[in-house]
């Protein structure tokens, strides 16, 4: 594998992503931090900065983001120590809205699928006439057109 298509920085990113998220999960403590994913890690090319996209799911984001934000120093150390480098990168995380975007957007499309199910269904009502249905009398009548008596 050429390390020129694949660069260290984006290698030692996936391997702060995976110990990070074990890290948070086993050492940080707060109830008020709910579920955090780590969506993405993306490093300086330095490797001395880590820029962390995460959601969070049943917390606030902005208490969440000030419970990370007061970890990161905390997280250093079993970080660096955990994946055997001498310099642990300075954490800054970044909330990633992406998720929340797509069940929006889901959501409202959803919601304006039901809404011209519900027009065309109202459309349908209004144009049937009130007596029986015509309907097969005028396919026979059309299928009797061009036919020789």
């Amino acid at each position: 594998m050429s390390t020129k298509s694949y660069p260290r920085s984006r290698r030692v990113a996936q391997q702060v992503q995976r110990a990070l998220s074990e890290l948070i999960r086993r050492e940080v403590k707060d109830p008020r931090l709910g579920m955090v994913t780590l969506t993405e890690v993306q490093m300086s090319s330095d490797l001395s900065h880590a820029k962390v996209f995460y959601s969070v799911l049943g917390a606030d984001p902005r208490q969440a983001h000030e419970i990370l934000e007061s970890a990161a120093d905390m997280l250093r150390g079993p970080l660096g120590r955990s994946l055997g480098i001498r310099h642990s990168p300075e954490l800054h995380f970044v909330r990633d809205e992406l998720i929340e975007d797509g069940a929006r957007l889901s959501a409202l499309i959803t919601h304006a699928v039901q809404q011209d199910e519900a027009r065309r269904g109202q459309f349908d009502d209004q144009s049937r006439p009130a007596g029986g249905d015509d309907h097969d009398a005028d396919e026979a009548d059309a299928g009797d057109h061009g036919k020789n008596p």
